[in-house]
């Protein structure tokens, strides 16, 4: 799976993506309590696309919302639907290689993880972005199953398997201490603070 190839297909996606996104507002809350995301943290959106999960972290009064996204297209719709925020802060880039000025409490990766190729790198720099006790969550808002079927698709080029529990807390064991993980018929997230 190449990056430009990722770009290419979400650019390509962009324009209707509010439109076609699905989003299960119970489900959404109970990642971010997993996540731990809360009045005054300050959160990193990961893979944020148009910006569908800043609604809820303001919702919960963040201090601040970072969002990251690799497609262009994505971030400008973004930055267009979110300017008017002082606390809201959209960025195109690379989340594998991404710096930040300050850390942040929180980072979600939501319904993005199988677009990750290089899955160490992303861990390893995500961890450096977290202040001391901050939290990593990957979570989907569908079954591991139910999303392996979707990907399997038009997504298929530009998609990784999404990996069981106890391969995702492997991923993730170098960097993070996993205390949270669910693999349901409703959804998937796996969750750990820093070490």
């Amino acid at each position: 799976m190449k990056k430009t190839d990722v770009i290419e297909f979400f650019d390509s996606l962009a324009e209707n993506w509010d439109r076609e996104a699905e989003k299960n507002t119970e489900k959404v809350n109970k990642i971010l309590d997993f996540a731990g995301v809360g009045e005054g943290s300050v959160v990193l959106d990961v893979a944020c696309g148009t910006g569908i999960l800043i609604p809820d972290y303001l919702a919960r009064g963040v201090k601040k919302c970072i969002a990251v996204d690799i497609s262009p297209k994505m971030v400008e719709i973004a930055k267009k639907k979110y300017e008017r925020y002082g606390n809201v802060e959209v960025i195109c880039d690379d989340a594998e290689t991404l710096k930040l000025v300050d850390k942040v409490d929180s980072i979600v990766v939501y319904n993005a993880f199988p677009h990750f190729a290089d899955r160490e790198r992303l861990f390893k720099n995500l961890s450096t972005l977290l202040k001391s006790g901050g939290r990593i969550t990957v979570a989907h808002g569908m079954s591991r199953k139910a999303l392996i079927a979707h990907h399997s698709g038009r997504a298929e080029t530009v998609s990784t398997i999404l990996p069981d529990i106890p391969e995702m807390k492997a991923l993730m064991g170098e960097w993070i201490c996993v205390d949270v993980a669910v693999s349901n018929d409703d959804l998937y997230v796996v969750s750990g603070k820093i070490k």
